[in-house]
């Protein structure tokens, strides 16, 4: 019972678009461009009080708005709050 080539490839292309989906869900974008900032970089928050919802704008697309942020972050690593630590033993 030979596997045609083609039904392996439609296989592999499904499970790469679902994985890059799924990636993609998680990530935060730039409201303005889309990008995906980096780590490290400088996001900055933008909310009304008649517009709650926050829009996170990257660190290039800065410069073009006039209001001042709500709140500015650094965009941490995925696994920061992750580590490991070290604890003293109890004697």
């Amino acid at each position: 019972m030979a596997i045609h080539v083609t039904d392996i490839e439609d296989l592999e292309r499904s499970l790469l678009r679902r994985g890059v989906g799924a990636l993609e869900a998680d990530r935060a974008s730039c409201a303005d461009c889309g990008r995906t900032p980096l780590t490290g970089e400088h996001v900055h928050v933008y909310g009304t009080p008649d517009r709650p919802r926050q829009r996170l704008i990257c660190e290039l697309c800065r410069p073009a708005r006039r209001e001042p942020p709500v709140a500015s972050e650094i965009v941490r690593h995925c696994e920061h709050g992750h580590a490991v630590r070290l604890t003293a033993r109890a004697a």
